[in-house]
């Protein structure tokens, strides 16, 4: 016999952890996943594919790279396609919901405590230091994403464009998205060199190493990961219903105009254009939830963030947190409470439902994604466009964090938010200086400068009024 034919008396035939195992380290991903999506990813990567070698590195990094091209939190889709890949879609349904379901809690409590003690001088004092830090680390998010993206002048130019796009012409989020798309789209034609994207794998990402589930592909023990048309129709027969059932359903008892369907038609939109994650998504929320509904106030904005950024799971929960506030300000005849728990409940199930919709829908053709250039092209502009989106988050966050007063430069209807100078807060400027020399000149760390800045607030605050 052949050496080709010999069989390996070291290969042991791969058997799938059990549904019951799965879930409990779903659960402990869950609970542990802080440090928005590069941590999360990096959390999931040692579980799954370092230390229980669940899944291969290849295969790890190519179910990211399909969650990286469509909307909503790449990290709760990557578990969500990988407990499907394991256990069906009951293995996603629990992987992803348990990705969301520990932040979704902590943050419901955090809302309702905000509600309800935020004008306590003690409160308002600790909110007043986050704001800073939230400021430090979204500008930390503009220079860590744009030292990936903008790396030829294509590149700034298209973050540039989306810059001005959305804080002088107020072009919404979601036309920047598809034009950025559309240009690199295009681009891939003309200049194809300008358009191509790097992998996202770090150090040792050329490992090859297989996983159980690499395994049982090769056995042919995974059918459920072949493609069907069949299938997919029943996908989206099951998954469009429940997305966008209670929306239609709270439009036809409550009307256009009450704030339940506004919460449901808004985000269920974020949803389909949330590309580039909530830094991003943030600049159209606020402008909208500000400007448009009145749902909340700019500095409310930023409130919701901090908050977001001290619970696990991913940082667009304070969707829900903005979904909490709009309802709590609109009970009608409930409770305020509880019309700000259903108002947040309401958020995330259609901010989330969809996410398992896509899953669902194209991880079983997610192979004829690979190697696609004219989508890494398009992915490649969009990540450049949302470059722009979160360095206007930023200037947005830093006028109403430092300044009292701003007000709106217009000619023809377009124009800067500019800050009255005079307004200038020199306790909230010194707090936001400190939390940027802390995180990006010392590396300080997301937590522990939140918690630096709650209690440099309380001091500035308190503190005079003891003299």
């Amino acid at each position: 016999m052949s050496d080709a034919m010999t069989p390996d008396r070291t290969t042991v035939t791969p058997v799938m952890p059990s549904l019951g195992e799965a879930t409990r380290i779903w659960a402990k991903i869950g609970f542990l996943s802080f440090g928005g999506p590069a941590g999360q990813i990096a959390l999931m990567h040692r579980e799954l594919v370092e230390d229980r070698r669940w899944m291969g590195e290849q295969r790890f990094l190519h179910a990211l790279n399909y969650c990286m091209l469509l909307p909503g939190p790449e990290a709760q889709q990557l578990a969500t396609y990988i407990g499907w890949l394991m256990h069906r879609t009951l293995g996603g349904l629990i992987a992803g919901t348990l990705f969301v379901l520990p932040g979704a809690v902590v943050m419901l409590g955090l809302s309702i405590f905000y509600a309800l003690y935020r004008h306590v001088p003690l409160v308002d004092a600790v909110f007043f230091g986050v704001k800073a830090a939230v400021l430090a680390i979204v500008v930390q998010a503009v220079l860590r994403i744009g030292k990936r993206a903008l790396q030829n002048r294509a590149m700034i130019a298209i973050a540039a464009a989306a810059f001005l796009g959305i804080s002088i012409f107020r072009i919404p989020f979601p036309i920047i998205i598809l034009a950025a798309g559309l240009i690199g789209w295009l681009g891939n034609r003309q200049a194809p060199q300008l358009f191509a994207a790097g992998g996202h794998g770090g150090k040792g990402a050329t490992s090859d190493r297989k996983g159980i589930v690499d395994l049982m592909f090769e056995r042919g023990a995974l059918g459920h990961a072949d493609p069907s048309w069949r299938r997919a129709c029943r996908v989206l027969a099951l998954w469009v219903p429940i997305w966008l059932g209670p929306v239609v359903l709270l439009w036809l008892v409550t009307g256009t105009s009450s704030v339940w369907t506004q919460i449901g038609a808004f985000f269920s939109t974020m949803a389909v254009v949330t590309f580039g994650g909530a830094y991003a998504v943030l600049a159209y929320v606020a402008q909208a939830a500000v400007n448009s509904f009145g749902w909340l106030a700019p500095g409310e904005m930023v409130d919701g963030l901090g908050l977001a950024e001290t619970t696990p799971g991913p940082l667009i929960m304070v969707l829900q947190f903005v979904g909490f506030l709009a309802a709590y300000r609109a009970p009608g005849g409930l409770d305020p409470v509880v019309a700000g728990c259903l108002g947040a409940l309401l958020t995330t199930w259609v901010t989330f439902a969809p996410c398992f919709l896509w899953i669902f829908l194209g991880a079983p053709y997610v192979e004829a994604l690979r190697g696609n250039r004219a989508i890494t092209a398009a992915l490649s502009a969009i990540t450049a466009a949302v470059v722009g989106v979160i360095l206007n988050l930023a200037m947005w966050f830093a006028l109403h964090v430092i300044f009292r007063q701003v007000r709106t430069i217009e000619v023809l209807g377009i124009g800067p938010d500019v800050p009255v100078l005079a307004s200038i807060d020199w306790r909230a400027a010194v707090l936001a200086v400190a939390a940027l020399i802390a995180t990006l000149r010392f590396g300080m760390g997301m937590l522990p400068t939140l918690a630096m800045c709650a209690a440099a607030g309380v001091a500035l605050v308190h503190l005079p009024t003891l003299f």
